[in-house]
């Protein structure tokens, strides 16, 4: 049986990785760093805009460091985010 040009792959989609867990991560965007806050997506803008978590920038994406967020996350905030 010919299969002209045809050729078998042995495991399709064998090239693509598995996504990236959280934890293995360097940045994340703003939805991922609010979830992982357990804070609203305005309340992790809030604290990006008062300078309370620093921010990179690739292209238009604003990314946060997970080392940031576990740093904030390590500290007591007894002030409410805002008011």
């Amino acid at each position: 049986m010919a299969h002209y040009g045809i050729i078998p792959r042995s495991q399709p989609n064998a090239d693509k990785k598995p996504p990236m867990r959280a934890d293995e991560k360097l940045l994340l965007s703003r939805r991922d760093a609010a979830q992982l806050l357990s804070i609203s997506q305005r309340a992790l803008d809030y604290l990006v805009a008062t300078r309370r978590l620093t921010t990179r920038r690739i292209g238009k994406r604003v990314l946060i460091p997970v080392a940031e967020l576990r740093r904030y996350a390590r500290a007591d905030h007894p002030e409410p985010l805002a008011g």
